[in-house]
């Protein structure tokens, strides 16, 4: 019973991942490097990836163990419930954070061309007018548990003179390149365990 149930979610799931490569691959074919940067299939794919995976595999233990042929003993519910536990424990909160950046950038996008001097942050398809002589500070926050399914979530915050914070999330890109580009604005770095919003 239990494999019945398993088999073809896996067989899905590699299936969608090599759908998903191949056509990555056939789309970089053609292509040109873009200067225009927002949440993509992609960019979530990769950075939920492995939390996903996670709880995907380690919460299945508990429906195995409760539709299994014969009644599973209290050491078989206590194993399976401290495996869902620890498995939720570690890739739960990297999930909470795709989801909260997701509904900070869902409509953000990012026109970054460092070598022609240009930043613009457009916004449900409209743009939020500033100029770099605008920003007053940038916030810099960085996930310090390097070891985690959250490492690589991190967000970057613009405050303008008007009083206007930009938030501007791993969810869009890599968002280093862009804190060099506005290394001439006072930037506050730091470095938390989870990088919540």
């Amino acid at each position: 019973m239990k494999t019945s149930f398993l088999r073809p979610l896996l067989e899905a799931a590699v299936l969608l991942m090599v759908l998903l490569g191949g056509l990555r691959w056939v789309l970089g074919l053609f292509s040109r490097n873009t200067h225009v940067y927002q949440p993509t299939a992609g960019r979530q794919l990769r950075l939920a990836f492995w939390s996903a995976l996670a709880l995907g595999c380690g919460l299945s233990v508990v429906p195995a163990v409760a539709l299994k042929d014969e009644p599973a003993n209290k050491l078989e519910w206590v194993l399976a419930a401290g495996f869902g536990a620890v498995v939720l424990a570690l890739g739960g909160p990297a999930l909470l954070l795709h989801l909260r950046y997701w509904r900070l950038n869902q409509a953000t996008a990012v026109v970054f061309q460092p070598q022609e001097n240009r930043l613009e942050v457009y916004e449900a398809g409209q743009r939020i007018p500033f100029a770099q002589r605008d920003l007053r500070r940038v916030e810099r926050v960085t996930c310090s548990a390097r070891h985690s399914f959250w490492a690589s979530y991190d967000y970057l915050r613009l405050h303008l003179a008007d009083g206007r914070v930009i938030t501007l999330t791993s969810l869009l890109t890599n968002l280093e390149p862009l804190t060099q580009f506005l290394r001439s604005t006072p930037t506050d770095r730091r470095s938390v365990a989870w990088c919540w919003v």
